[in-house]
């Protein structure tokens, strides 16, 4: 079997060639002879036999980088299928929008109140994915000539959708149509006050539904019962995307455009990409392709707030999906968070300069807030969840609570606690009247947003749902505890499976600190954009020194690694300071490293260099 490949093997240093013969001789199965690293993974190959022959077969028939072609093959990708995978087109992958169920009576409705010039308000969430899916229907209805209400909920005083308060708020500034987007599928109370005071509403949204649907003019979710497209991986924007596509057919069916007229909706992908990564569905299929076209518009730079926001994040090169996810979402959310949660929407919506400036700066000041409280919140998080495994236990789900946390930070604190303890984690702070409110994050194969609806019909929590990676709860303190007891029993053997099957790290490919090209890493990225559902590529890097090594920001440690012949490689362990990571390679003198990560291409006052991501090391092993 075959222990690694490269896109060259001259870039191989003589050693790690004699290495890797040797253990291909002794038939070692683990990666580089890697049983157990200093995290306690057993490295493993991704590709086996079979999938190491449709690796050669892409490589020689379409004339790719070896590695390039293992990434592919190792990601279910045949030869045949290799160059649509490169090139994925939004033609081919996106189905007639009637598949979806009520999409039909949506694009009819909308379509209506556009023909009419009826007043229209857009209802959203405070999260980017509500965001971008305010700012897009926003922006087409106003290329129309309308000029929607946007409504975007208080996450601290209102809540997640929305509610009978703000449906009269809309009704009595005019509306006539209500269009939820990112929401609604589960607001009983408030679109029945709607249909009491006269006004449609049609919900666009994905979180799972249960058997009864709220009273609305058309309900479009593919997460619905009934519905049968499966496009329930997509986002809200992509639903939203779908739902444009439809009401543009129906509108140019009845003769409504003249020439030149029609919206382009491609020129908006860019807002899909921003909401789809950020909401983190699987980058798939159509999700693929969406966030594939988004970015390439988003390089153009025409909407004015993602310009703003990508200069206040120090952006040197191309904007990236990495980018979205971990630079340009957390300024958006920072207005959800903690501050005013319509800035996000507001700002990618507006053709003003000046107010993109203007509120760019505003939520630049509320994520670096946000920064602060995050900090202090994950230090009372962990010295709260480490004592629980120092004791021994392990619990599937992590469910931690402190009165003093702030509401709006606590899916953050979910997530780091997801990362630092590889298992579903809610984090629960303080609401009014004797409530928690809470947010869930889950780890791959374990479905948190039916567990939450299942707590719901057992009436363990006032409010909850989500989808399968993320959920939010509102739960009685006094139910806390019944609350973790129940999704500990709901998803403890879905986390049994995911558990063992993360303990394994599956690499890509071995190379060395010279082969890490900047040019390679471009031939990697187009099998991109990895996040959930493509995951990044991991690369071995064997028996490398470290170089240097210092801590950074308090939490990071940022190094470099070098074979014998000279080339340094840039890296970074984030949040590794207090880890057996971070500790050897901030441990210098203990010799030669295996190190295992994701490779990026850092640009810089316009220099563009490699750089990795640690995730992993080993120590070498003797044979």
């Amino acid at each position: 079997m075959a222990v690694a490949a490269a896109p060259d093997r001259s870039s191989f240093g003589g050693n790690l060639e004699e290495a890797l013969s040797r253990h291909a001789a002794a038939g070692v199965r683990s990666f580089l002879g890697v049983e157990k690293s200093i995290n306690g993974r057993r490295w493993i190959e991704r590709l086996d036999r079979p999938q190491s022959l449709v690796a050669l077969d892409i490589a020689q028939r379409h004339e790719l980088p070896e590695l390039l072609a293992r990434v592919l093959a190792g990601r279910g990708v045949t030869a045949d299928e290799a160059p649509e995978f490169l090139d994925p087109t939004i033609r081919k992958l996106m189905p007639d929008p009637s598949t979806l169920t009520d999409m039909d009576a949506a694009a009819e409705r909308i379509a209506d109140a556009v023909e009419a010039g009826e007043g229209v308000a857009i209802f959203g969430d405070y999260d980017v994915d509500g965001a971008t899916s305010a700012a897009l229907l926003n922006r087409y209805l106003r290329s129309l000539g309308l000029t929607p209400q946007v409504y975007i909920p208080d996450r601290l005083f209102e809540g997640y959708g929305p509610n009978p308060d703000a449906i009269d708020k809309l009704a009595d500034a005019g509306a006539t149509l209500i269009v939820t987007v990112d929401c609604g599928t589960t607001s009983f109370e408030a679109l029945e006050r709607a249909r009491q005071r006269g006004i449609d509403v049609v919900v666009i949204d994905h979180h799972l539904a249960g058997a009864e649907l709220p009273p609305a003019r058309a309900v479009v979710n593919p997460n619905r019962e009934d519905d049968i497209s499966g496009l329930g991986h997509l986002a809200a924007v992509g639903i939203v995307f779908m739902t444009l596509v439809g009401v543009s057919r129906e509108l140019r069916s009845r003769g409504h455009f003249g020439p030149g007229e029609e919206p382009n909706l491609l020129d908006w992908l860019d807002l899909v990409a921003l909401g789809t990564v950020c909401d983190v569905v699987g980058l798939a299929g159509l999700n693929r392709a969406l966030v594939v076209k988004g970015l390439l518009v988003m390089r153009r730079q025409g909407n004015l707030g993602l310009g703003v926001l990508a200069r206040l994040a120090r952006l040197g090169g191309p904007i990236e999906a990495g980018h979205l996810g971990f630079m340009i979402g957390p300024r958006i959310n920072a207005g959800g968070r903690i501050g005013n949660a319509a800035l996000g929407a507001a700002l990618l919506a507006t053709e003003d300069p000046e107010e993109a400036e203007r509120i760019g700066a505003e939520l630049e000041r509320l994520n670096a807030e946000r920064q602060t409280l995050e900090a202090g919140m994950l230090a009372e998080a962990m010295a709260a969840a480490e004592p629980v495994f120092a004791g021994g236990a392990e619990p599937a789900v992590l469910v931690t609570h402190n009165p003093g946390w702030h509401p709006g930070v606590v899916g953050l604190i979910a997530s780091r606690l997801k990362e630092r303890f590889g298992r579903p984690a809610f984090a629960v702070a303080d609401g009014p009247s004797g409530f928690g409110v809470g947010s869930g994050r889950s780890i791959p194969g374990v479905d948190l947003g039916r567990a939450v609806k299942a707590a719901v019909s057992e009436g363990l929590l006032a409010k909850g749902g989500g989808h399968a990676m993320a959920a939010g709860v509102t739960v009685a303190l006094n139910r806390l505890r019944p609350f973790q007891e129940f999704i500990e029993d709901r998803v403890r053997n879905d986390v049994k499976r995911a558990s063992a099957a993360e303990r394994d790290l599956k690499i890509d490919a071995a190379v060395t600190a010279e082969g890490a090209t900047v040019e390679a890493i471009a031939d990697l990225e187009r099998a991109g954009p990895f996040g959930a559902g493509n995951p990044s590529p991991v690369i071995a890097f064997p028996a490398h020194q470290v170089t240097y090594a210092e801590i950074v920001g308090g939490a990071h440690v940022r190094t470099s690694i070098a074979t014998g012949a000279g080339a340094n490689l840039r890296a970074m362990a984030f949040r590794s300071v207090d880890t057996p990571i971070g500790q050897r390679l901030l441990d210098r003198s203990g010799g030669a490293l295996h190190v295992a990560g994701t490779l990026s291409i850092d640009t810089w006052q316009g220099r563009s260099r490699p750089t990795i991501k640690v995730i992993d090391v080993a120590e070498p092993t003797t044979a």
